[in-house]
């Protein structure tokens, strides 16, 4: 597919919180680019954070006195982002749209909820792929195979909920932010999810490409591109390259999201993190799904980027 470069208006600042995510850790201290939940309020003990495995952002946009607020995600168990919310102290109620990296049930799972209790607004469009609304399964090496939950357009339409479908690259607030659309695949290792199956016009076929993932680009000023990923399902390295692609922006400056290098997928972890190395990202936030191996191997081979996500982790950019 062919793509030409997108402009993507640089910003002053980008700040990204972790609503949900599989890790959580009290202890973490801040630092230069991350600012972690307290652990003491007011002298009292902070009250606990929700990790589930699932993932949810908050993005933040700064550009002179524009400032704009997208959710990505929304966890998988519904009580999860609402918690932390509360825990945080932080609203969504000035969200302007909710993006969907892709229609698995960690990512969608806690979004229907939000949306139905009023934390996010119904005014706020849920910006989705159309493949992610598709009924999928899952074909385990022992034979066995699993119905994924579905999500579906109908709920979310009896709220009086906006569902904007695209397959391309779409601009968010005003050019300060960009969502990929499907992510091309160039690299000859990334091996996208194999056990992938979908139900499509009556039939099951093979749903190894995941093709409704999209990450989501910010470009600010003096330092670079910011790549937001879901799950990373097309691949990290596929992404990066398709975000210099789209953009025209060659400089990677922080590399933040799922990488999808845990379980089966363990063995592309050393090709991913020597890949990884040659963007020279200066900020490296692996999550999600990229699994324990990924994460340390990604701390060990480039300690200076690496940053430790836990849940309620604002990262500042």
């Amino acid at each position: 597919m062919e793509k030409q470069s997108l402009e993507l208006r640089k910003s002053d600042r980008v700040e990204i919180t972790t609503l949900v995510d599989n890790y959580t850790d009290v202890f973490l201290p801040d630092s230069e680019h991350v600012k972690r939940n307290p652990l003491i309020t007011e002298g009292n003990i902070t009250r606990g954070l929700l990790a589930d495995h699932g993932f949810s952002l908050l993005l933040e946009v700064f550009e002179g006195d524009e400032h704009h607020q997208f959710l990505l995600d929304a966890g998988w168990v519904e009580v999860a982002v609402p918690f932390n919310l509360e825990t945080l102290g932080i609203s969504l109620r000035n969200v302007e749209a909710v993006i969907l990296g892709h229609g698995h049930l960690d990512h969608f799972g806690g979004l229907f909820k939000l949306y139905k209790d009023g934390l996010v607004p119904t005014t706020a469009p849920l910006l989705v792929h159309p493949d992610a609304f598709l009924q999928r399964s899952v074909a385990f090496p022992d034979g066995r195979s699993a119905r994924m939950p579905q999500l579906l357009r109908r709920p979310f339409q009896h709220l009086g909920v906006s569902i904007q479908e695209s397959r391309g690259p779409l601009s968010i607030g005003y050019g300060l932010g960009l969502l990929t659309g499907e992510i091309e695949r160039v690299t000859d290792f990334e091996i996208g999810f194999p056990p992938g199956r979908k139900f499509e016009n009556g039939e099951l076929k093979p749903d190894t490409q995941v093709l409704d993932e999209q990450a989501v680009l910010f470009n600010v000023k003096g330092k670079g591109l910011v790549v937001v990923t879901s799950c990373s399902h097309p691949g990290i390295i596929n992404t990066l390259l398709y975000a210099q692609k789209l953009t025209g922006e060659k400089k990677i400056y922080a590399v933040i999201g799922g990488f999808h290098l845990t379980g089966p997928w363990q063995s592309l972890v050393e090709r991913t993190v020597e890949e990884m190395k040659k963007f020279s990202p200066e900020i490296v936030v692996p999550t999600h799904c990229t699994g324990w191996k990924g994460v340390n191997r990604f701390a060990q081979e480039m300690p200076g980027q690496f940053v430790l996500n836990s849940v309620g982790t604002k990262i500042i950019l």
